[in-house]
């Protein structure tokens, strides 16, 4: 099974960037997408539709062009789960989930610490969601939780290791990313490739794409179940729709 994941920076700007070109030739089973900044009415479902994507399912934030989570899939789940049922995390459209027989994947989209009162929800959501995956894992213990996470885990994982009381390398949030791991799942990505560095954001300002001075944001995180059906996670830096590029996991079930 391939999972792909994506934050698209709006979703009907990266269509314009030839996004469907590129998923349609990447072809994945499952693409969990964030930030996709529409409303399901705003879109041209044929789109997706006309190359096998025949079950979208779309999360939007109740601000209008604002965040928002989706998930596009070639063959029907038995069940779809759209937000948690927390309030303070949902009406920003920040997590769906699809449910198959043997595996669940979910497209999660955690706040940036833009400003003071932003970082203050990043991490109430930080909590909430963490509390609620480890009650979700009971449930379902063949787990995929992809998406953008706004944190770098490592210094292997920033291109300046050395920066300093920026939201997304705050030693706190790196803490946070470290118990998520702890608790039962796998950076799939640095689980393969444990000396790798590569990068899955770059900051539109100062070239910072053409210098490679990138932050890796983007997981695959796979519950420990799964350990074993990991066979493949790979960043797919050549994809240019977004300043986030998109993310591939392959597990063998």
């Amino acid at each position: 099974m391939k999972i792909a994941s994506y934050n698209v920076n709006g979703i009907r700007a990266a269509i314009n960037k030839g996004f469907i070109k590129w998923l349609n030739a990447t072809s994945p089973d499952v693409i969990c997408l964030q930030e996709i900044k529409a409303l399901e009415e705003q879109l041209d479902l044929n789109l997706f539709t006309k190359i096998g994507y025949d079950y979208n399912y779309w999360f939007s934030a109740q601000k209008k062009g604002y965040s928002g989570v989706a998930i596009l899939c070639k063959n029907e789940p038995k069940h779809i789960e759209f937000g948690t049922g927390i309030e303070s995390m949902d009406f920003e459209g920040r997590n769906i989930r699809v449910d198959y027989d043997k595996v669940s994947v979910m497209s999660m989209y955690l706040p940036s610490g833009t400003n003071d009162a932003r970082l203050e929800h990043k991490f109430e959501y930080m909590d909430l969601i963490h509390d609620y995956l480890n009650k979700l894992q009971k449930k379902l213990p063949n787990l995929v939780v992809c998406g953008d996470y706004n944190i770098c885990h490592e210094p292997i994982d920033i291109h300046n290791p050395k920066m300093k009381g920026v939201s997304g390398y705050l030693p706190e949030e790196r803490e946070w990313l470290g118990n998520f791991i702890d608790s039962g799942f796998i950076d799939s990505f640095r689980y393969l490739h444990p000396e790798k560095q590569e990068f899955s954001w770059w900051s539109y300002r100062a070239n910072a794409r053409a210098n490679n001075k990138g932050w890796r944001l983007d997981y695959a995180m796979v519950s420990k179940p799964l350990q074993e059906k990991i066979k493949r996670s790979v960043i797919l830096t050549e994809a240019v729709h977004s300043d986030h590029c998109p993310i591939l996991l392959e597990l063998n079930l």
